[in-house]
């Protein structure tokens, strides 16, 4: 069995980036595969995200992970922005791309539905609005949509309990939910 997310970030910390996403290749893999599965398949395949996801990584040279909450933080928003920077270049074209009906996660999660480019960007915008308000409850929402972590993984990250967890993605979502109406 391979090693857990948090086990290989853990063993690998402080060691060359490309240790660290090597050991982390096959569960970047599975994110970028639950993030793309909400919907964003028109835009990215699930190796070409990660590629991506590993040239931003790879251009700071000086960047280091000394612990796990650093890496999967970095990842989820790097997801966050290659995914909104598609949707930017697709809103440019004057067809509008090729746009499929996306969900931000699945209806039992209740967030907003994200049917087309400018919805990705305005929850894009709902978001950094968020974090300006209460900057962990995003980063708690970027964990959960765009690393796909589960609660209770995030509680471990972030070193708070999942009943925190759980208030701040409550309230992220009430919060996007204003924002996107």
């Amino acid at each position: 069995m391979s090693d857990s997310p948090l086990s290989a970030t853990e063993k690998h910390a402080g060691k060359p980036i490309e240790s660290l996403f090597n050991a982390l290749y096959d569960q970047l893999k599975a994110i970028a595969s639950r993030q793309l599965a909400k919907g964003a398949r028109g835009t990215l395949d699930t190796t070409a995200l990660v590629h991506e996801l590993y040239l931003r990584i790879n251009t700071s040279r000086e960047m280091a992970f000394e612990h796990p909450a650093q890496f999967f933080s970095y990842a989820a928003r790097a997801m966050r922005h290659l995914l909104i920077d598609r949707a930017r270049a697709h809103m440019r074209q004057k067809a509008g791309g090729d746009w499929v009906r996306a969900t931000l996660t699945s209806s039992a999660d209740g967030m907003p539905e994200i049917a087309s480019a400018e919805q990705a960007i305005a929850l894009d915008e709902a978001l950094t609005r968020l974090a300006e308000t209460d900057e962990r409850a995003a980063h708690v929402v970027e964990l959960r949509y765009f690393a796909g972590l589960p609660p209770e993984q995030i509680a471990e990250l972030l070193d708070l309990t999942r009943r925190t967890i759980d208030r701040d993605w409550r309230f992220a979502r009430a919060f996007l939910h204003a924002a996107l109406e």
